[in-house]
């Protein structure tokens, strides 16, 4: 048996060509998947619809599938290692990362980060559960999205899940902020446990996974933001000494960053002044380069960026795990340097993009409504007849499984930005238009 192929309830009788390898399978689960789809209409850094040019969820996931698969290919070739089977968590398949990529945001619920935020505060102070975007991805692939001839899941082999597995423990463990919720977390430990990965450790499928995820935030949503023209880069705003202070305060308020950079070694304010500096300088060297063309400048400026922290992905011994990890390397060695500009470029974007008034207002403006909408549905007796039949129906028949609150929460997170204003607007503004318009 294949471990790394295994699927959890795969028949003999399904229909199937032949010629296709069994992550071949999954990729097309995936973006046949109305989960995959609905992407697109979710929101990345800008509203979905605010714009044809600017990133939603799907362009975003697309865009980390690419770098991922050519880095995973390019590290088969560095590291003799990665072919030589010494364990199913240490290998680099670049189709599995492609797949872990194009599914790792699927469970983030309409409005970006505020939503996630919004229905985590909600199920916490009234039910005293959580809800986070990660453990939602396999709460979709595990349990609610179909496929022909299967009632639950996708389906996907052990080796994609895994892989989307960046977080390997169980939610609900004291202190957990980020993981798989239990009913999930019951088939990923089953798959650890038959890998025999270390307790803690997630594959190098996941983490590259992950990394190519950083590596686009830290391109992408500056380039939205230089189009949006939210970063302007001219020498008064790079600067100004209120963006260098606020991005020092997004990293010291992020406790995944100060554990993961060691800023303790740096001066971080006078590193955060460098890098944007630096960047600045750059960005006037290509300026003029290419004719002074702005737009011309913001696509070279990104695809620089993403091949320079691409091809310094490398792999490296974790002394503390005893795993092996993927990271930025330089000369053998972890390359910290790198590692902190990537950080400090990440939050360049978000007090520029997500710390602007414009867009609060309009996270306030979705915050309102997700909470009106759950309200409406919070009890049964009254949601039931707000939600479609197949919902209901399918919470009738599993209700042992998974609490309405449950339900309600499954709804919304899988709501796209325009239907989650479509079902407020039936619900809370007089409209016009026939009742049987479908959904």
């Amino acid at each position: 048996m294949n471990i790394r192929k295994l699927r959890f309830h795969e028949t003999d009788h399904t229909p199937s060509s032949e010629d296709r390898d069994e992550y071949e399978k999954d990729y097309a689960r995936l973006i046949q998947s109305p989960a995959f789809r609905r992407l697109q209409g979710k929101s990345q850094v800008f509203g979905a619809g605010s714009g044809d040019y600017y990133r939603t969820r799907l362009t975003h996931s697309l865009e980390v599938s690419q770098i991922a698969r050519e880095v995973a290919r390019r590290l088969g070739k560095t590291y003799p290692f990665l072919a030589n089977n010494e364990h199913p968590g240490l290998k680099l398949v670049p189709e599995v990362v492609e797949c872990a990529s194009l599914a790792h945001d699927l469970g983030h619920p309409p409005f970006g980060h505020k939503g996630e935020e919004v229905l985590d505060r909600i199920l916490r102070d009234r039910y005293g559960v959580p809800y986070e975007g990660n453990a939602q991805n396999f709460r979709i692939l595990m349990f609610l999205e179909k496929r022909a001839g299967s009632e639950r899941g996708l389906d996907l082999t052990a080796a994609v899940l895994l892989a989307i597995n960046k977080y390997p423990y169980c939610i609900d463990e004291p202190g957990r902020m980020k993981g798989v919720y239990p009913m999930e977390w019951q088939g990923i430990e089953y798959l650890r446990s038959l890998w025999e990965m270390p307790t803690g450790c997630s594959t190098l499928e996941a983490q590259l996974m992950d990394l190519c995820d950083d590596i686009a935030y830290s391109t992408h949503d500056i380039e939205d933001g230089i189009r949006a023209g939210k970063i302007v880069l001219t020498e008064d705003f790079i600067e100004d000494d209120h963006l260098v202070e606020g991005v020092v305060r997004e990293i010291l308020d992020d406790p995944s960053s100060i554990a993961a950079v060691q800023w303790e070694s740096t001066n971080l304010k006078a590193m955060v002044r460098r890098v944007l500096e630096s960047y600045y300088r750059e960005w006037k060297s290509i300026f003029v380069q290419y004719g002074r063309e702005t737009s011309r400048t913001r696509r070279e400026m990104k695809a620089r960026w993403v091949s320079k922290f691409a091809n310094s992905v490398g792999i490296i011994d974790d002394p503390k795990s005893g795993w092996k990890r993927v990271t930025f390397v330089k000369d053998g060695a972890e390359d910290l340097e790198l590692l902190r500009t990537m950080e400090i470029l990440k939050k360049l974007a978000w007090v520029t993009l997500i710390k602007d008034f414009r867009v609060q207002r309009l996270q306030k403006r979705s915050e309102n409504m997700l909470i009106r909408l759950w309200d409406s549905l919070e009890q049964y007796d009254t949601g039931r007849l707000l939600l479609p039949p197949d919902w209901v129906e399918s919470y009738d028949r599993q209700k042992g499984e998974w609490p309405w609150e449950r339900v309600v929460a499954d709804y919304i997170a899988g709501m796209t930005d325009a239907y989650a204003e479509k079902v407020y607007t039936e619900l809370f503004a007089s409209r016009s238009g026939s009742i049987y318009e479908r959904d």
